[in-house]
This record gives C-alpha cells, sequence and structure tokens, in this order.
C-alpha cells in the first residue's frame, strides 16, 4: 500500500506542478496581452521611419548631383564663350578662306555645347524643383511617422514600467517551476502553449467540459480526472486536463 500511495502522490505531484506552472504563464501571458500589439506597433514605425529616412538621403544626394551638374554645366558655357570670343578675334586674321571655316565650325561647335548645356540645366532645374516637392511631401510623412512612434513609444514604456517588474518575477517563478517537473512533460506543455491561441495547455473541467476547447468530457472520464491518479489529456484536443489542487478549490 505504501508505495502505491507513493506512485500516487508522485503523479499528483506532477499534476500539481503543470497546473501550478500554467497559472504562472497565464499571469505572463495577462502581462504582455496588456501590451497588446504596441511591440510589434513600434517596430512598424520604426522601420518605416528609417526607409523614408532612407529615402531622403538618397533624394537629398541626387540633389547634389544635379547642382553639381549644373555648377559644371555653367563652368562649361564659361569655358565656350571664352573659346568663342577667341576664335572670333582669330577670324580676323585669317589668311584664306580654309582658315576662315575651320575656325567658323570651332565657334559653331562651342555655341552647341552652350545650347547643350543650358539645355542640361533646364532640365536639372525643372528635376531638382519636382525632387524638392517629394522631398517636403517624404518629410512631411516623416514628421507625421516620428510624431506617432512618439506616441506609441511612450504609451509602450508606461504600460512596461507598471508591468515590467511582475513580468520579470513571474518568468523566474516559471522558470523554477519548470525545473520541479519532468523533462519530457515540460516539453509537451510547451508544445500545447504554443499551438494554442490562448496559452492554454493545462485546463480543468469547467460545466462538465474542457476548459480549453469546451468539448463535453464524458462522466467516467470525469472522474478519473478528479481521482488525479493518472495524467489525462482531452480527447478532442490534447490539453492536459487537471482538477486544481484543493487550497485552490478552497479560495
Amino acid at each position: 500500500m505504501a508505495k502505491k500511495k507513493t506512485a500516487e502522490n508522485t503523479i499528483e505531484d506532477k499534476l500539481n506542478g503543470l497546473y501550478n506552472l500554467q497559472q504562472i504563464d497565464s499571469k505572463i501571458d495577462k502581462i504582455r496581452t496588456l501590451r497588446g500589439e504596441l511591440p510589434l506597433e513600434v517596430q512598424d514605425l520604426e522601420d518605416e521611419i528609417e526607409g523614408l529616412e532612407t529615402r531622403l538621403a538618397k533624394l537629398n544626394e541626387e540633389n547634389d548631383e544635379l547642382e553639381q551638374l549644373i555648377s559644371d554645366r555653367k563652368n562649361m558655357i564659361k569655358d565656350a564663350k571664352a573659346a568663342i570670343k577667341k576664335y572670333t578675334e582669330q577670324q580676323k586674321n585669317v589668311r584664306n578662306n580654309r582658315e576662315f571655316d575651320s575656325i567658323s565650325k570651332e565657334i559653331e561647335f562651342q555655341e552647341l555645347e552652350i545650347e547643350l548645356s543650358e539645355k542640361k540645366i533646364n532640365e536639372a532645374k525643372a528635376n531638382i524643383e519636382h525632387k524638392k516637392e517629394v522631398i517636403d511631401a517624404a518629410k512631411e510623412k516623416l514628421a507625421e511617422r516620428q510624431k506617432d512612434l512618439d506616441i506609441k513609444k511612450k504609451e509602450l514604456d508606461d504600460i512596461s514600467a507598471e508591468t515590467e517588474k511582475d513580468e520579470k518575477k513571474l518568468i523566474k517563478e516559471s522558470e523554477k517551476a519548470k525545473q520541479a517537473i519532468e523533462e519530457r512533460l515540460v516539453t509537451a506543455y510547451e508544445r500545447l502553449r504554443n499551438n494554442s491561441k490562448n496559452g492554454l495547455a493545462v485546463v480543468s473541467i469547467v460545466r462538465d467540459s474542457c476548459g480549453g476547447c469546451f468539448n463535453q468530457i464524458p462522466p467516467q472520464r470525469q472522474i478519473d480526472i478528479q481521482a488525479r491518479k493518472k495524467i489525462i489529456v482531452c480527447e478532442h484536443c490534447g490539453r492536459i486536463l487537471v482538477e486544481p489542487p484543493e487550497d485552490v478549490k478552497d479560495n
């Protein structure tokens, strides 16, 4: 009889351990639910802001390149005008028509260079104006997203400040509770929790039904669960069914 009693106590200890672990982890889940989607929202906003900042940096870089192009083209125009002036003076001292025609072609070439440069300058200026509009819109959007981020971060910080201490304490309790349960049961428990939307792996009977999936439990199976002499799982959802310890029921 003594051996049987020990075996029963061992099973009861396992059931109590699993029930206690679930209660602790459910409290952790409740804290994290309180934070809700805020961490993800903060991360999404940070990613969007980073993308906007990268885009702004690229647009500003492109504008700098266009400004440099304008400066280079203005210098080319200046050089071309100087060349035209020089060639025009040379035309006054030509000795024959061939020299005159040759210099005329050089002047014509420089005039074309001026025309092309002016066209490039006008295109660049138009491009800069367009990019400025895009930059202004991106800056406005960035400011809005930064404002949203500041609000969300404050909300998250406020909630975290209220719950962080409790969460850390509960996490330590959860780890300690797991150490008192054999590894195979912890593995099964964690698998059930990960596959469950509500994080429940260990549940009790509620109105003659599984507290996890709410499917009805046959009367004889309910008696076996209440006896706490073996680990029983729900036939429908696989959750571990446990009769709460006496001290919990009394409360």
